[in-house]
């Protein structure tokens, strides 16, 4: 019976971040973080449908809030139904997107993409400790900019964080 390998707790205040254990280098990767649950259970699921896609077992940690500390919670209890999984799945193929239900899915879809692009970002730019006002800008250029911007910002802020 294998192990599961210790996932370390992230760096700075508590928020919603997932990582994924890397075997080939024994190492853990934050793969998605925020200061709300729902986007990182949301990747969380996307994530782990390509890792299993690949052929591969998916060894996942999810850390959050629990009053003012860290509390790493069960990924397995914690991960999105595959029922929404896969209707997002299909709305981003174009298979669902042809009625306004499709082109809604898809939508709210690539908005928490560039939320979370921003939210991870900010967070190689070292600011982890956002407020409400915070939060809501970031929700206002997820809903307002492309995808490449989304991108190009995100990127300028961890060159940023790299820098300090």
């Amino acid at each position: 019976m294998e192990k599961r390998p210790r996932c370390p707790r992230p760096p700075g205040v508590p928020r919603w971040v997932a990582m994924f254990h890397q075997p080939s280098r024994n190492s853990w990767t934050v793969a998605a973080e925020s200061p709300h649950q729902e986007p990182v259970l949301y990747a969380v699921g996307d994530m782990t449908q390509t890792v299993r896609a690949r052929g591969e077992e998916a060894t996942i940690a999810l850390w959050g809030p629990k009053g003012d500390a860290w509390h790493l919670h069960d990924a397995s209890a914690a991960a999105p139904s595959p029922a929404p999984a896969a209707s997002s799945a299909a709305a981003a193929d174009g298979a669902a997107a042809d009625g306004p239900a499709g082109q809604a899915v898809l939508a709210e879809r690539m908005t928490d993409r560039r939320h979370q692009v921003l939210m991870a970002g900010l967070s190689k730019a070292g600011l982890y400790d956002l407020g409400p006002e915070d939060g809501e800008a970031v929700r206002v250029l997820a809903d307002r900019l492309d995808e490449p911007t989304v991108r190009r910002v995100a990127h300028w802020l961890s060159v940023a964080g790299g820098q300090q």
